[in-house]
């Protein structure tokens, strides 16, 4: 099962996040962001309430839900409530704030960035393996691997994965899939790194 993890973009200086296991989006992120952008161009606030019991909006919705099997709107309970949306709400919500987040979000919604989150977080499960099956001393394995992880966040050019690139995860990916592939071969940890660097850029 993958664990949850909330990717972070930006629009407007601030922050939407969006989960990976299902790819929905933060609408309570979308509307302050829009929100902020509607005040500062002159605009009236966006209502959510009523552009959700808009007629094409519920329409638009329950068609989904009935091709979807599932929720296409969750609404969260409790102080702090967030309200996480199927892709396509989202598109039709952007739209709905601000002409001017159409080119971003159909980008959001259509690029790679959650494909490569969960991809380099299986590749970092299969190093794992393949440096715990050939490091010699066992009891020094959780040090390596948080070395590992350092070395190669540091050279993504990354502080939290969370706010990392499409760019950056293909390249985590790759250095996680070059280690273990070559850590049979190469025994020496540090020439084994620097080699599965090397070879993720080259095939960058």
């Amino acid at each position: 099962m993958t664990t949850e993890v909330q990717m972070i973009r930006k629009f407007n200086g601030e922050v939407i996040k969006q989960r990976n296991t299902d790819e929905y989006f933060c609408a309570t992120d979308l509307i302050r962001a829009g929100n902020k952008w509607r005040q500062e161009n002159g605009k009236d606030k966006f209502n959510f309430t009523s552009w959700r019991n808009s007629k094409t909006t519920s329409e638009f919705i329950s068609l989904l839900e009935n091709e979807e099997h599932k929720e296409v709107v969750i609404v969260g309970r409790g102080r702090n409530k967030e309200t996480w949306v199927h892709p396509f709400v989202f598109i039709d919500l952007a739209l709905a704030i601000s002409p001017d987040l159409k080119v971003k979000v159909y980008r959001w919604v259509y690029d790679d960035l959650i494909k490569y989150r969960n991809d380099s977080g299986d590749s970092y499960k299969k190093m794992c393996g393949a440096l715990y099956l050939t490091i010699s001393n066992k009891s020094k394995f959780e040090d390596e691997i948080k070395d590992f992880a350092t070395k190669i966040r540091d050279e993504c050019g990354v502080k939290d994965w969370q706010t990392a690139t499409q760019e950056q995860l293909k390249l985590r990916d790759k250095i996680h899939e070059n280690i273990a592939l070559l850590s049979d071969i190469i025994r020496d940890r540090e020439l084994l790194l620097e080699t599965a660097i090397r070879k993720a850029k080259e095939n960058k």
